[in-house]
């Protein structure tokens, strides 16, 4: 689990359908501490533009969560945000971003560019950021233990990526499940932002997730409830 814990790699936008779920699961150990705590945060190079998106999308978060995300690019900011364009983007989770050293990215944005769309970039960040805050992955929800995986297939489209998955990345990132004692978490939601995409075809049943560009409504009630 630790490797789970410490960086999550993004996912790949698939086209499916989009269905109302409800809630989302977050790590008890890895919350901020203390009434509206104030997470501070430093671009590691970047383009100007695409900085400025970045804060824009992440600051979302605390319109509903009683924080303050300050883009003050201090040095010792403890959340430190790199553009390495090599194929993935990944965060932290939580407060485990204390435990990088203070020269290094906790959070990357390996496909991101100026050009990109709002609605990548919407959902990229908004991911991330959620990260960031304490949330895992909604497929790795204890209550995600119905999703009947078709393995093979699951396997076979990320190994298909640039840069390919192994099947141990897709275990830690896909298949494995947090314990219920690990995560504060209720009933999957679907169109919850850390939702991965999920098409038909990675499944027995056909259970399918789509790909989520926004906070859900009750992403949005739950970090309140998180963060009051």
């Amino acid at each position: 689990m630790a490797n789970m814990i410490k960086v999550c790699v993004d996912r790949t936008p698939l086209i499916t359908t989009h269905d109302r779920g409800e809630r989302l699961a977050l790590m008890c150990g890895y919350m901020w501490t203390g009434i509206g705590p104030q997470i501070r945060v430093r671009f590691m190079g970047g383009d100007p533009t695409l900085r400025a998106k970045v804060e824009q999308y992440a600051k979302i978060w605390a319109q509903f969560a009683n924080i303050s995300l300050l883009f003050n690019n201090a040095h010792d900011a403890e959340v430190r945000v790199s553009f390495t364009l090599d194929g993935t983007s990944w965060s932290a989770i939580g407060t485990d971003c204390q435990s990088y050293d203070w020269d290094k990215p906790t959070m990357n944005f390996g496909w991101l560019t100026p050009q990109s769309s709002d609605d990548v970039i919407s959902s990229v960040v908004l991911h991330e950021f959620g990260h960031a805050l304490g949330c895992i992955h909604e497929h790795q929800s204890p209550d995600a233990t119905g999703i009947q995986w078709d393995k093979p297939a699951v396997y076979a489209h990320y190994a298909n990526l640039n840069p390919p998955w192994s099947e141990q990345k897709v275990d830690q990132n896909i298949f494995a499940v947090y314990s219920a004692t690990q995560t504060v978490f209720t009933k999957v939601d679907k169109t919850s932002i850390m939702m991965y995409p999920i098409d038909s075809s990675f499944t027995i049943d056909r259970y399918s997730a789509g790909w989520n560009t926004t906070l859900s409504q009750t992403d949005k009630d739950f970090i309140k409830e998180r963060y009051p």
